[in-house]
Formats: structure tokens, sequence, C-alpha cells
């Protein structure tokens, strides 16, 4: 092992889904770090070679030193499927798989053996088919960390679009949109902008919840009551937060250029402009863990799953971006001894 270099660990998701593709062409990349594929050794070999891909897979047991992620070498460590999987066909009885691989990355990287986790994607639909509570990764990883609110960002080069609240029906979005809430959300987005990314002074621009932010309570009063309010207080905590400004002019390249990330109150609000601006190649980030997490910008895909048309780019832009944030941790600590 070379203690210098990165160790990034990648769960290959949903079986049945892209993830085991994906996975698989990391071994065509050089990239900078240790790289272990949790996921079934047996798979992995079976859709390689329905995808006609050379790959030599390893014990990662057997780690070496240097980028192990080159040259057609993978290192995996095994976590078998409960049965055999068939691409793009979904199975119940391979959802507590899934769920093995996140409670392996998660205790691994705890445990110090990794330094940052990189998730394909899963189904949520077949994991809770399968009688198991499941609301998305996010709150996965939160609940097994003991994370008191865990927020999702997507980045696409240098748009990074965070939300208030993400995995709920619209009709909920209003009440889920509380003081205590956008206080603890815009309390992590500036730490974690602080110490992961590197900002020295986070400039967050903060969406309304209603057209036109509510124009001046006509078209909603929550930017009045709830969301005007919580922005005094943060700037008063030092944190640099404006708003309430209309998601419509907002998310225009002129106004985004003047800040470094934006808080949307509800998953549809920011990410289709963050996707149409970046998809397949944005990045995932989970804020408020005591974890580096990344991830896909992406779903399962299983009509594409052992086609040979699946796009890597958002994995392999995940591990790139968990490889920097893990140099930026190190630099950090470094500086500070």
């Amino acid at each position: 092992m070379n203690a210098s270099l990165p160790r990034i660990v990648v769960t290959a998701g949903e079986p049945a889904g892209i993830g085991p593709d994906l996975c698989l062409a990391l071994a065509r990349q050089d990239l900078p770090c240790e790289l272990t594929i949790l996921g079934d050794r047996e798979l992995l070999a079976a859709r390689a070679e329905l995808l006609g891909q050379p790959v030599t897979l390893l014990d990662a047991a057997l780690r070496g030193h240097g980028p192990v992620a080159s040259g057609g070498l993978l290192h995996v460590a095994h976590i078998p499927t409960a049965r055999p999987v068939e691409a793009g066909r979904l199975d119940t009885a391979n959802s507590r798989h899934v769920l093995a691989l996140l409670d392996a990355a998660i205790d691994g990287t705890a445990s110090g053996h990794y330094d940052a986790i990189v998730t394909a994607p899963v189904q949520k639909s077949i994991i809770n088919d399968a009688g198991v509570h499941f609301t998305g990764h996010t709150e996965y990883f939160a609940e097994r960390t003991g994370a008191a609110l865990p927020v999702m960002m997507l980045v696409a080069g240098r748009l990074r679009v965070a939300l208030a609240t993400t995995h709920l029906p619209l009709r909920a979005v209003a009440d889920a949109i509380t003081p205590q809430l956008l206080d603890q959300v815009l309390a992590i987005m500036d730490q974690d902008l602080r110490e992961r990314f590197g900002f020295a002074r986070p400039r967050i621009a903060v969406c309304g919840l209603n057209p036109h932010a509510g124009e001046s309570g006509h078209l909603g009063d929550e930017e009045i009551r709830v969301i005007a309010p919580a922005l005094q207080r943060a700037r008063a905590a030092g944190i640099d937060a404006s708003g309430p400004l209309p998601a419509d002019t907002l998310f225009v390249p002129r106004n985004l250029a003047q800040y470094d990330a934006v808080l949307a109150m509800f998953h549809d609000q920011g990410l289709p402009v963050l996707k149409h601006a970046g998809f397949g190649n944005a990045v995932n980030v989970t804020l408020g863990l005591p974890l580096l997490r990344t991830s896909v910008d992406h779903g399962t895909a299983l009509d594409l799953a052992g086609t040979g048309r699946a796009d890597a780019g958002s994995l392999i832009a995940a591990v790139q971006l968990a490889i920097e944030l893990v140099e930026r941790r190190r630099g950090a600590q470094a500086a500070s001894r």
C-alpha cells in the first residue's frame, strides 16, 4: 500500500444496473489513487465478458503499490450477490447485497482503511420492494454515521447546487422548510465549502421557494416568514448568504458568477439546471457527514446495462473529485500541524 496516495473505495451499486459497467470502465483510467471496488467479483467478470472488455480482477487483499486503476486492472473486495444477476433485470433477493456494499464502505472508511467513498447508482424501488425502508444514499449514510443532517450538493465544474430538501413530494416541501432546517443547512454548507472545497469565505446564493421569490408576499409568504429571517441569522453568524432570490433569474450565468454555491429549496428547483449544464460529468457530494462521499449524478439505467453504451463520465468525475477532496483535507491537516 502506498500511503501517499488517496485510498478510494467504490461501491458497484445495483448489480442489474450500469454500476458494474461503470466500475469496469475505471480499469481504463489512469487515476492517482489506490482504488478498491466493492462488488461481486464473478458478476464483474461476467459483465466484462458480456461487454467484450479485457480486465484483470485482483483480490483487494493483494493490493500493491501505486495507481491501481489503470492498465486494465481492478482490485475487488468480493461481496457476493444472493442470486445470479441478469443485466437489466431487478431481483429483490439482491437488495441486501446493495446495502452490504454501502455498509462495508462506511465501516472501512470509519476505520481508516479508506479515505473516501464513491457510490455507483442504486435502485431505491427494488430495495423498498424487498421490505427495507430506503429513501436514498444520502439519508442512509447520515443514519449509519449518526450525522444530524445530510445536505445533498451536486457539482458540475464551477456550478455547485445544494438542496434544502431532497426526496420529498412537492406538496410536502413548504412545510419541511423550517427556520431550524435553513439554519442547519446554511451552517453545513458554509463549513464544508470552507473545509472541503477551500473557500475562505463562501458566497452562497439562496433561492426563494415561490415563483419570483414570492413577489413581496403576493405569490406566497415563505420568503418573508422563513427564508429571509434565516439569511439574516446566517449573516449575523458570519455566513455570506444572499437572497432569497428568484430561481428563474439566479441561474443566468452572469448572476451565478457572483457566487460559489447555490442553495435551492427543493430537488427539481436546482438540479434540472445543473444536470442540463453538466449531465454525465456532474458529481453528487454529501455535505454534513463525518466522512467523504461522492457519487454519480444519474440512476441505474437498466436499459443500458451490459450494452456497452453506458457513459462512465460521472463516475470518473466522482472519483477525481474524491481524490481532490482527500488531498485538500490532507494539505489542510498538514498546514495545521
